[in-house]
Order: structure tokens, then C-alpha cells, then sequence
């Protein structure tokens, strides 16, 4: 659902909420690996905040996905570049009304690309 607002927001050229919403699909998605990883399929209580973060590289720890993707980047670059890009992104990027149309696209193509997305490589593990 996130990824179908971004795109809308590209599509109207609104440009720091296109890359907001599309650093927080990834975060979702983290988050639902998480979840799925439960017997009962919800997200964990919260364990003294270790879950209810909104960095790519915590929450790939918090789902046991480090070594998948220190393996994936050794493997492939360009998905390392597109990572590099997800990793940048922050939960604060909602307050920077100055994201730059290069930015807002180069985060959505690194998301959702076929090839070497990152959703994609999440979405590997299911």
C-alpha cells in the first residue's frame, strides 16, 4: 500500500513524501518478515525497543537476515548500491519538505527494481 502512495506521489511530483513512503514500505516489509516469524503471525511485544525501530539495517538483524544480505551485496553491486540508498533513508525524512526529485526516484527505482530491488530480495525470504 505504501509503495501505491509513493508512486503516487512521484506521479504528481510531490517528491519528500514519494520518498518517505517508499523508505517506509521497506520497513514494513522488514516488519512483516518479522511478524511472520512468530508462531502466532503479529508483530512481537515491544522488548525494550529492539522491534519498534525504524532503521533497514536493525530490523534485517532483528529478523536474522544479516548474513542473506552481506551475501546478496558481495553478490550482486547493484543491489549493494540500491541497499546503500534504503539504508540512507530515515523515518525523519517526513519533516524534510527539500528531497529532490533525483533522490525521491532513485529510492523507488532501488525498491522496487526487478532485477535487484530490494523488496524483491525481501520478499526471497518469505
Amino acid at each position: 500500500m505504501r509503495l501505491e502512495e509513493a508512486k503516487a506521489l512521484l506521479e504528481a511530483e510531490q517528491w519528500p513524501g514519494a520518498y518517505h513512503l517508499t523508505g517506509l514500505a521497506v520497513e514494513c516489509a522488514l516488519k512483516a518478515w518479522i511478524s511472520r516469524q512468530t508462531r502466532a503471525n503479529t508483530f512481537p511485544l515491544r522488548d525494550g525497543g529492539k522491534l519498534y525501530v525504524h532503521e533497514a539495517e536493525k530490523l534485517v538483524a532483528q529478523g536474522g537476515l544479516t548474513i542473506h544480505l552481506q551475501s546478496e551485496k558481495a553478490a550482486n553491486p547493484p543491489f549493494a548500491i540500491k541497499w546503500a540508498l534504503v539504508a540512507q533513508w530515515s523515518v525523519d525524512s517526513r519533516y524534510d519538505a527539500n528531497t529532490s526529485e533525483a533522490l525521491a526516484k532513485d529510492l523507488y527505482s532501488a525498491v522496487t527494481n526487478r532485477r535487484s530491488g530490494v523488496l524483491r530480495w525481501i520478499r526471497r525470504h518469505w
